[in-house]
């Protein structure tokens, strides 16, 4: 198929330029700007109030109840274990801080609506049964119609039409919400502990590497759930935005996880690349990435690579294992890739807004694709330039990319913040470092 070869060269005059060997994006970095201080897109911070650590958005543990009805929640218990509570009543919620929790969205992608027209899809017994028990308590009446008004309000509705609507009409509503395809995975804190200030946000990197690990296992089981229970989608888009320019509604650390009825473009290009070339992954990137010496960092289950030919300086965290889909990784791989994941996190740091992107091999699908996660710094804004050449400058290039979170990961890795891994030339560097197609 044409368009899989990988560009990056540089220039005489010091501009490098990048072709992705999976999209098939230009990228342009010219030199003397790589080395400027990351944008912040947080205003002057401002002193915390009393009591604004619990209470800075809807996410925060003082409002549970201004989002949908949660559906499990994750609880480091009094001897460091985690253990999932799941089908909570809204008055069980609301005692006990959790320490992730996994929520509908309340302005879904694709609601309920959406794939009863399309897909004939009916609310499965056990789920309505859930969602009854749910309104049958005082608070968890309470919520449900707290909820659907919002809705509605949100929808253009008048706050008379609001005020009449019928409760009953509500509730019906509010319990599809149950059965939604749109989940949010919730951290606890808005700000790290002890903050003094607005700008003191917890970010993934501001986790310890225990509670990330525990953050993404509840989002792969998340992911797992929606992929094989919701029997009419085709795969779940999996995605973390981190602060406003990236496109988060609230600054409170969350994943979204989003089951769609088709692949995707993106996905549907890389499946017919994979027919004609089973070793993709490892012949078009990995490999070259090896003797570029893009390799950031490495684990005995994954690897982190500065990734080339993407709009936004990307970081591409790989899981090196046979496993396809993140829900057949062990406990030993997923700490791999979350111990890496997290790193780089902390490398890139909480005043730089990203997007988490996952990519894995969809439950219909019998090609072998391994399971990896771009991290792209949104530090830069789209423009006439781009739109009419698609052409993309890019202020990092992949090298500069490379060694920039080095340095911050042989820092962070010296004052005990990130888990034991190779770093930089520490890495090995080997060819057919991806196992993928052995599973």
């Amino acid at each position: 198929m044409a368009g899989t070869g990988r560009t990056l060269r540089t220039l005489a005059d010091g501009t490098v330029k990048q072709v992705s060997p999976i999209t098939g994006t230009v990228v342009w970095t010219v030199p003397g700007r790589s080395h400027r201080p990351l944008p912040s897109p947080l205003p002057q911070p401002r002193p915390l109030a009393p009591g604004e650590h619990d209470s800075a958005c809807a996410f925060c543990p003082t409002r549970y109840l201004e989002t949908p009805p949660e559906k499990s929640r994750l609880l480091l218990d009094e001897r460091g274990r985690w253990r999932i509570r799941a089908h909570l009543t809204a008055e069980e919620v609301s005692a006990q801080v959790a320490d992730f929790r996994r929520i509908p969205n309340l302005f879904e992608i694709l609601g309920y609506d959406y794939w009863h027209a399309n897909h004939g899809y009916e609310v499965p017994v056990e789920v309505a049964e859930r969602a009854h028990r749910y309104a049958s308590t005082p608070a968890g009446r309470a919520h449900l119609l707290a909820i659907a008004r919002t809705r509605m309000a949100a929808a253009g509705a008048t706050a008379e039409d609001v005020a009449a609507a019928d409760p009953e009409q509500l509730l019906v509503a509010a319990r599809r919400m149950f059965a939604g395809s749109h989940d949010v995975v919730v951290a606890r804190r808005h700000f790290v502990d002890g903050a003094g200030s607005d700008a003191e946000l917890c970010s993934s990197g501001d986790l310890s590497p225990e509670e990330h690990v525990a953050y993404l296992a509840l989002s792969v089981d998340t992911l797992r759930d929606l992929a094989t229970s919701f029997g009419v989608a085709r795969y779940v888009a999996v995605f973390q935005n981190w602060l406003r320019p990236a496109g988060a509604s609230f600054d409170h650390l969350h994943k979204q996880l989003v089951a769609i009825d088709e692949h995707g473009p993106l996905l549907t290009r890389e499946l017919g690349m994979l027919a004609e070339r089973p070793e993709l992954y490892n012949e078009a990137v990995v490999d070259p990435a090896t003797r570029d010496r893009l390799v950031i960092a490495q684990s005995d289950h994954a690897l982190a690579l500065a990734g080339v030919g993407h709009r936004y300086p990307t970081v591409e965290v790989w899981s090196t294992g046979a496993a396809n889909r993140p829900w057949e990784h062990d406990d030993a791989a997923l700490r791999g890739v979350s111990d890496l994941l997290h790193a780089c996190h902390a490398a890139t740091g909480r005043l730089v807004a990203t997007n988490e992107e996952w990519h894995y091999r969809p439950v219909d699908v019998d090609v072998a694709m391994p399971w990896r996660i771009n991290l792209k710094w949104r530090i830069s804004t789209l423009a006439g330039f781009e739109g009419g050449t698609k052409i993309n400058v890019n202020t990092i290039s992949p090298f500069a990319l490379r060694d920039r979170m080095v340095t911050a990961l042989r820092r962070l890795h010296s004052a005990g913040r990130i888990a034991p891994m190779a770093i930089g030339d520490e890495c090995r560097h080997a060819s057919g470092a991806l196992r993928y197609t052995e599973g």
